[in-house]
């Protein structure tokens, strides 16, 4: 029998569908009647190639069938993505020009000096990274070999409303904490990644999709394993997948069909996020929202209380009523909620009900 799920907020890894974990419980042993699970198998063999072509065509029939892309499964998280975008996209007498929004674009840029030379398209670092600067501020390098934004920050808790139009420079995007989670339009990127340990499925893989014009051909100056055009021409088959990882994705979008697609997803999760956000404005300041309202994440809900001693009560009563990673990243501190598109509404309706008793006891 099935215990009391944990109301989980966790930043990632994160909550998966409760509906894909049976599922996947189901077909753990004997996946499809071969008598093996589907880890076990080869990823050479037809019943696994099956489930990996099924799911790259799943994603991109939700993202609207986009001409001329294609998705890849990668290793190392986007922290190896951080490096292989420099690799293989500056040539000499370019740069990488990056927008600067908080911990993890930073984290990418680091990684664009170190492998061929970066340069700050526009930064909100005078805010405290706690909101996307305006669209109308970035601009790209003249020797810049692509624009790079990160749609979602995670830690500060900011989103980008709308993209910048790159023109012809080549827009790439960090994805990780809040792909699938809206509509937007693919055709305006030459590249996305993302991991897929927040909104996607378990850690393990790293999705991108890409303009195949970008990643046909990749410098022969840098290793196998780190070009694109590798992974490319082999369908993401050049080595052994994390083949369970791209399983589990498959099935979970699945299951974003089944919720309505991104227009469906979409607007659960705006539900979600209105819920929190209205109860943090309508507190009086016992509760105090951090990221600016214009530029606040559907994501990740950071906030604050009136003092560090009071948020950590706040964590460890939550604890006792059974809600799991409520506390802000080490980093800034504070409170976060992520709730990523496998949170549901029932979650963040108990977490709302805990915070309004909360303040009654303790305001």
């Amino acid at each position: 029998m099935l215990s009391k799920r944990a109301y989980n907020f966790n930043a990632g890894p994160a909550a998966l569908p409760l509906a894909v974990l049976e599922r996947a419980q189901a077909e753990f042993v004997d996946f499809r009647d071969s008598g093996m699970s589907i880890m076990e198998m080869s990823h050479r063999g037809a019943i696994y190639e099956s489930v990996h072509n099924e799911a790259q065509e799943r994603l991109l029939s939700l993202l609207g069938n986009p001409k001329g892309y294609k998705v890849l499964f990668m290793q190392g998280g986007a922290s190896t993505q951080f490096a292989m975008i420099p690799m293989n996209f500056i040539s000499a007498g370019q740069v990488g020009s990056y927008v600067m929004t908080g911990s993890w674009a930073d984290k990418a840029f680091k990684e664009a000096k170190l492998a061929g030379g970066a340069h700050v398209a526009a930064t909100s670092a005078d805010k405290k990274f706690l909101a996307i600067p305006e669209l109308s501020t970035i601009t790209a390098a003249d020797n810049a070999a692509y624009l790079h934004v990160t749609s979602n920050e995670t830690i500060e808790g900011t989103q980008y409303a709308e993209f910048p139009d790159s023109g012809s420079i080549p827009l790439i995007a960090d994805m990780s904490s809040d792909i699938l989670s809206r509509s937007f339009d693919v055709n305006q990127f030459g590249l996305i990644y993302a991991g897929a340990q927040k909104n996607l499925g378990p850690s393990g893989v790293t999705v991108v999709i890409a303009k195949e014009e970008l990643i046909a051909e990749s410098p022969s100056t840098i290793p196998t394993i780190l070009r694109y055009d590798t992974h490319y021409k082999n369908n993401s088959l050049y080595n052994t997948p994390p083949s369970y990882s791209i399983y589990m994705v498959n099935e979970v979008l699945k299951w974003i069909e089944e919720q309505g697609g991104l227009a469906g997803i979409e607007a659960k999760n705006r539900d979600k996020a209105g819920l929190l956000y209205n109860h943090i404005d309508g507190s009086d300041g016992f509760f105090r929202g951090v990221a600016e309202p214009s530029s606040r994440s559907i994501m990740n809900v950071t906030f604050r209380m009136q003092s560090e001693d009071l948020e950590k009560q706040f964590v460890k009563a939550a604890e006792l009523e059974g809600f799991v990673g409520l506390k802000g990243h080490r980093s800034v501190g504070g409170l976060r909620a992520s709730i990523y598109n496998a949170v549901p509404y029932e979650s963040v309706k108990a977490l709302s009900d805990f915070m309004n008793h909360f303040q009654k006891t303790q305001g």
